[in-house]
């Protein structure tokens, strides 16, 4: 009860393809499909809104790190090619232990 059968969902498209015809089917479906596609677009976009807000910012204040991080390493003469930023940390953590000891 209240679900639709295959023999219901059998008449329901070939009254659809007499009403429509075979050529207007393809476009029809295509409508329908993007309807949905927005819909659920749309619903699920409600609340990931803020969050797209604060993915860009932390984004930014990642980059801005590994901005100050690989000029910290140039001042201090510490090579970066090829070397991941935990790498370079550790170094100028090095450098600054070596300069203050």
């Amino acid at each position: 009860m209240g679900g639709i059968g295959t023999g219901e969902l059998l008449i329901i498209l070939f009254i659809v393809l007499l009403l429509f015809g075979g050529r207007k089917l393809p476009e029809l479906a295509r409508s329908l499909g993007r309807a949905v596609r927005e819909y659920q677009k749309a619903m699920s976009g409600a609340g990931e809104e803020k969050g797209e807000e604060e993915t860009k910012e932390e984004k930014q204040t990642d980059e801005d790190l590994r901005k100050a991080i690989l000029e910290t390493a140039k001042k201090l003469g510490i090579e970066t090619e090829g070397r991941s930023l935990k790498e370079i940390m550790l170094d100028i953590s090095k450098a600054e232990e070596i300069r203050k000891g």
